[in-house]
Parts: structure tokens; sequence; C-alpha cells
């Protein structure tokens, strides 16, 4: 696994970008914590997030690149003009083919995120979402450092943009249908 700093994916980002849309897995900041990720609309790349993460079933969240694009593809909500910030939206679809049917597994809903976060704007450049789950197996504790990445998942990635420790939780998810918060 090769890890980038700011500075050195912003001097790549034609070669990262590509990476990214070929399928590569790899890990990336969020103003929360640090996040699998890889392109959303791969149906091989998002199979492959769910055998590392060992989470063949539950629906996985994207972070997408504008409010736009949330508005093009979802049911417009009132929680949207909170975003960019550390929401886990769960959102009506309105257009299934925004994203690969492995994402949300047969789901009516998408978790999208915007975060208020530098990597944004890495994300608006490409054009597409990115899957973003946190880069640990399910039910083990999540990833704020290098040190307590786990070594499986270690393995399977390509490359990480690692920015030091996170000293946050992970994001509010907000079902906007029944007005329910989730803090995990």
């Amino acid at each position: 696994m090769e890890i980038l700093t700011e500075i050195e994916l912003r001097i790549r980002f034609e070669e990262i970008v590509e990476k990214i849309e070929q399928g590569a897995i790899f890990i990336h900041p969020t103003d929360t914590i640090y996040g699998l990720g890889c392109n959303a609309l791969d149906e091989k790349a998002v199979e492959k997030i769910r055998e590392i993460k060992e989470r063949p079933d539950t629906p996985l969240s994207v972070w997408v690149p504008s409010k736009e694009w949330i508005q093009k593809n979802c049911m417009n909500h009132k929680w949207v003009d909170k975003l960019p910030g550390p929401y886990t939206l769960i959102m009506p679809i309105k257009n299934k083919k925004c994203v690969a049917a492995s994402v949300t597994k047969e789901k009516k809903t998408l978790g999208v995120r915007l975060p208020d976060h530098w990597f944004s704007k890495v994300v608006a450049k490409l054009g597409f979402p990115i899957v973003t789950t946190s880069a640990n197996k399910t039910g083990e504790p999540f990833m704020t450092k290098l040190e307590n990445l786990d070594s499986d998942i270690e393995k399977e990635v390509s490359f990480m943009i690692y920015e030091g420790e996170k000293e946050a939780r992970p994001s509010k998810i907000v079902n906007v249908l029944k007005e329910e918060i989730e803090e995990r």
C-alpha cells in the first residue's frame, strides 16, 4: 500500500483519478475518521469493499461530488442544506443508476455524505461518487491513525491518503424520512 500526503495527491492527481476510475480500493481522510473507498459506479470494486469489510448485505454510503448531485439523484430534503458537514443522510433515491446496485443492495434509499473537508474538492473533480465506509472490518474499531489500520485491510488497499491522527467520531446518520439521528 502506497501512502500519499495531500500534496502528493495534488501532484499526482491525474494518475490517482485514473486508478480510482479503474476500480482501485483506497483509504481516504474525512472530517470524522478514515474511510475505505472506491468508485461507487464500479460493481466489482464495491463488492471487493464488501469482502474486505466482511459486510455482505447492508447498504454502503457514498461521498458525493456536490449538493447538485444529491438533488439530481435523490429526493430533495431540508437536511441537504446542512451540508457540507459530519452527516450521512439516508435519502430516497430518484435515480437508481447513480451508483452500482451493490452499493444500495436493492434498498430504495442511499446514504450520502458531503463532508466539510478538503477531500470534497477531489471528489467534486472526479465528478462521480465514491463509496465511503469506515476503514475497518464490520464490528471492529474504526481507523483513526496509521497504527490502528487492520493488516488484512492494508493488504487489499492500493493507496492511502494520510493526514495524521483523527480525533473525531464517525458521522451522524440521519434518516431524513423518519427525522431520526443516530450517533455512533
